[in-house]
């Protein structure tokens, strides 16, 4: 829900304005009403101060200076390059570098080629090794001597190695130790500089505040009075009362006006806070609206469960969201809702037979229980002469529900804020289609009564949804006009809306189907091995194949959640969002 706001006007005598920022301040409640961004993001000391603000973010992100860093990244670089010199010597033995110079010292030549081994002849020069199909071989050449021409031939001539392969990885340990006294020297720095450098930002981050306040106050009466405006939760406001009573200033408490920019505070249980952050990830709602979060969180986690779909991937989910609460208590209530999540897609993945790909039905232990599980073995809906899985009809119903239930969020929404008579048309249209799917539900059993009754609402429906489009209209038919492109529009948008819940269950399918291919892989290869080391290939085909479709799945039961979310119910709830989140100014 949203937290109900008190606006204050605050008038101060400007040699006391200091001291009542402070109070303000040190009490934390009130959310100053800034000016226009233009104006305090000109001003010059604020704008340095911002400026410094970001430079100490990134120094403390980095966690050393700019000088120490790069001369990390360098001995870094400078070790990479010196690894991939020693691969490339390592073909060449451990030669004594120095015996190589005395050689061309005497006049003689060396030169280094490698060609295919199937290809190499022994009077093309002397073999060295051979490696991956290829054999390095070596001329060596006198004075007098005349090279052999390899031009038409597949060998290709590389550079004459510098060091030997123990040679490079000698200076590769030299560079290692100057590599650790760099670390050393980066953790020398954070130890001295870390805590004062965060201190630093908070005293920082807190003059901006001040500063951004003392630019929002209009000064009066030629700057003798200072004037104020915040906004404070209903909840707190006694608090902020008492504080003002013995404060030396003047101030005036009143409901919102409509045209004020109210921050948003959003309270809500511990269940319903959990899917906050996915709130935001879009828009926090307006002051005049209702908080959707409660109402799409139930449908997020069923969801979530839907899509991945497996008993077993919901376990490590389970797991892996019990886990971060224990060891990462900043993260708790990131951990909390993966419990959740995971726990719904355990009970989904048993109830429709899934574990880890395999298929409950056929496992020979569960024989007494298999006819309970939501298959298409056992619940085959059938419809208008078709056979459907009952899970692609669960996704169906599931998604008209929610399609619903956001109409209805619409009109509780409209309603307390503007007066049913705005409501009427989205009601009707509510009323109409509950009507229809009644009257589709129940077409072989009802009286002529009831069939009258229905013809009655769904013509009054009509009635409404024509020619009372809009109540701000005057001219009939204009209202009948937009009566009739927002019939047009409607019933467009809900057969697509309807339909996109279809994925549900495909997601789920594909997810289960694809966890089957692995497990049928993974015993195919190791059932034709020997028992001692047919295990070996099992298990990395399992854990291969799991991993990337645990990951696959994982992504889609994230964003289409998200997708049915933010444009099915959001479209549908006619949310409007563009709240500017709650941020007292406090220390």
């Amino acid at each position: 829900m949203i937290t109900r706001m008190k606006k204050y006007t605050f008038l101060v005598f400007h040699r006391d304005y200091d001291t009542f920022l402070t109070q303000l301040r040190d009490l934390g409640v009130v959310d100053i009403t800034t000016k226009a961004a233009g104006l305090i993001e000109n001003d010059e000391a604020l704008q340095a101060a911002l400026q410094h603000e970001d430079e100490l973010r990134k120094l403390i992100a980095q966690g050393a200076p700019d000088q120490l860093l790069q001369e990390r990244a360098a001995v870094e670089q400078r070790i990479a390059d010196t690894r991939q010199l020693a691969s490339q010597a390592a073909v060449w033995g451990d030669f004594d570098a120095s015996r190589l110079a005395a050689l061309k010292d005497a006049g003689y030549t060396l030169r280094f080629f490698v060609c295919p081994t199937a290809n190499y002849k022994e009077e093309w020069g002397i073999a060295v090794s051979q490696a991956e199909g290829k054999t390095y071989f070596v001329q060596v050449l006198g004075a007098d001597d005349v090279a052999t021409d390899l031009s038409e031939t597949a060998a290709n001539e590389l550079p004459a190695p510098e060091k030997s392969e123990t040679q490079w990885n000698q200076e590769i340990e030299h560079l290692n130790g100057l590599l650790a006294a760099v670390n050393t020297r980066i953790e020398v720095w954070q130890k001295a500089n870390l805590e004062n450098l965060q201190k630093e930002l908070v005293e920082t981050r807190q003059h901006i505040d001040w500063t951004r306040v003392h630019l929002s106050t209009d000064k009066l009466a030629e700057g003798a009075l200072c004037l104020l405006e915040g906004f404070c939760p209903i909840d707190k406001a006694p608090e902020l009362n008492t504080m003002l009573e013995k404060a030396q200033a003047y101030y005036e408490e009143s409901d919102p006006a409509k045209e004020d920019n109210i921050p948003i505070e959003l309270k809500n249980n511990f269940f319903t806070r959990l899917f906050e952050p996915i709130t935001r990830l879009y828009s926090l709602p307006n002051y005049a609206e209702l908080d959707p979060t409660p109402f799409f969180a139930p449908f997020f986690m069923l969801f979530f469960g839907l899509c991945l779909g497996d008993g077993g991937y919901g376990l490590v989910v389970l797991l892996a969201g019990l886990a971060v609460v224990l060891k990462a208590p900043k993260l708790k209530e990131w951990g909390w809702l993966g419990v959740f999540m995971g726990l719904t897609t355990m009970i989904v993945g048993i109830l429709t037979g899934m574990f880890f790909g395999i298929n409950l039905e056929e496992v020979a232990i569960l024989a007494p229980v298999k006819q309970y599980f939501i298959t298409e073995t056992n619940a085959t809906v059938h419809f208008m002469g078709g056979a459907y899985h009952p899970m692609m009809v669960f996704a169906i119903l599931i998604g008209i529900f929610q399609i619903l239930f956001a109409m209805g969020f619409k009109v509780v929404k409209i309603t307390l804020r503007d007066g049913f008579k705005y409501a009427a048309y989205d009601c009707a249209w509510l009323v109409a289609l509950v009507t229809l799917i009644v009257w589709f539900a129940l077409s072989g059993s009802l009286s002529a009564v009831g069939l009258y009754s229905i013809y009655a609402i769904l013509g009054l429906c009509a009635l409404v949804i024509l020619f009372y489009s809009n109540p701000d209209r005057k001219i009939l038919l204009v209202n009948i006009g937009g009566g009739l492109w927002g019939t047009y529009n409607m019933v467009s948008g809900l057969l697509g809306d309807v339909l996109s819940y279809i994925r549900l269950f495909a997601l789920g399918l594909a997810g289960g189907i694809l966890g089957n291919v692995f497990n049928a892989l993974a015993l195919q290869a190791g059932g034709a091995l020997p028992s001692w080391i047919g295990w070996l290939p099992t298990l990395l085909i399992l854990v291969f194949g799991h991993t990337l479709n645990f990951a696959l799945c994982l992504i889609s039961s994230v964003v289409h959640p998200m997708r049915l979310t933010f444009v099915e119910f959001y479209k549908n709830a006619g949310f409007e969002g563009g709240g500017r989140e709650y941020k007292p100014f406090k220390k």
